[in-house]
């Protein structure tokens, strides 16, 4: 049985947003701001959110189908993309923009060191990365496909849900990016507090999302809730870790559709980010 938060959240944002805000089983509201008129987007759902005071969700909403250990599952490696061609080219030029004020904000500095987390043999950035950013680092599930991954200097291998910490020092990374396997993870709030320890003062993590994912495996809290509800549930990983700033999102595949809180485009993408508070 789905606990409270879960069975709370599994209603569409389109439904639940209706009056303005979205109640919480506690009593308290997730608050947005947008009256029942309107049409809720992607950058709308995080962009005035007021949270429970306490962490909302319960183990259950973090267990998966299949809690076999992961590195059976991940053993075959993938050469593929998990998400259609046009998202993954809406994403590499997102990189393309945003990487890059990243490197102008650090002022002569070195240039920003970027750590890909849930990695395979791509990390989809642009081609031209050499020419604003430092070190790159993968940190995946299995070593074939990291060891294809031409686009970072140095891999990782390293089961997240065994183990949430990453095996770095303080303050070495710059940008850390997750694409599409947040729903994966199921100690999540560990691992954005990790994320943040291993963040330099001004940096920032940006997550991937889309409408697919391997089922099995992916928290139950995720199977239950719709895309707009995605955006608010990592919104809230975010919030409640206490070490970032106030998350965004923003939808950025090509020609969006959408059926309430469902997107129904092949090619659907968001970006949630937030940047540590240091």
């Amino acid at each position: 049985m789905p606990s409270p938060a879960s069975s709370f959240l599994v209603a569409s944002l389109v439904t639940a947003l209706a009056s303005g805000f979205m109640t919480h089983p506690s009593g308290g509201h997730f608050s947005t701001a947008l009256n029942a008129k309107q049409t809720i987007s992607v950058e709308d759902v995080l962009a005035n959110p007021k949270w429970p005071d306490e962490w909302p969700f319960s183990p259950a909403d973090l267990r998966r189908q299949d809690e076999m250990d992961d590195s059976m599952f991940y053993s075959v490696p993938r050469f593929c993309y998990h998400v259609d061609e046009k998202a993954i080219s809406a994403l590499t030029e997102y990189y393309a923009r945003e990487f890059p004020k990243v490197a102008e904000a650090k002022e002569g500095e070195e240039k920003p060191a970027v750590l890909d987390i849930c990695a395979s043999h791509v990390s989809h950035f642009p081609k031209d990365v050499d020419d604003y950013t430092g070190r790159r680092v993968a940190l995946g599930m299995n070593e074939e496909e990291l060891k294809d991954n031409d686009q970072v200097d140095e891999f990782v291998v390293k089961d997240l849900n065994a183990d949430p910490t990453l095996p770095f020092e303080d303050n070495s990374f710059d940008i850390i990016t997750n694409v599409v396997s947040i729903d994966y993870l199921s100690s999540p709030l560990e691992i954005c507090k990790e994320i943040a320890r291993v963040l330099r003062p001004g940096g920032t993590a940006m997550f991937a999302l889309s409408n697919r994912c391997f089922p099995s495996k992916a928290i139950s809290l995720w199977l239950q809730t719709n895309d707009l509800e995605h955006v608010f549930i990592v919104g809230s990983f975010f919030h409640y870790s206490g070490a970032f700033q106030k998350a965004s999102g923003e939808e950025i595949g090509p020609n969006p559709k959408w059926m309430g809180g469902q997107s129904t485009n092949e090619a659907y993408l968001s970006v949630v980010r937030a940047s540590v508070d240091k």
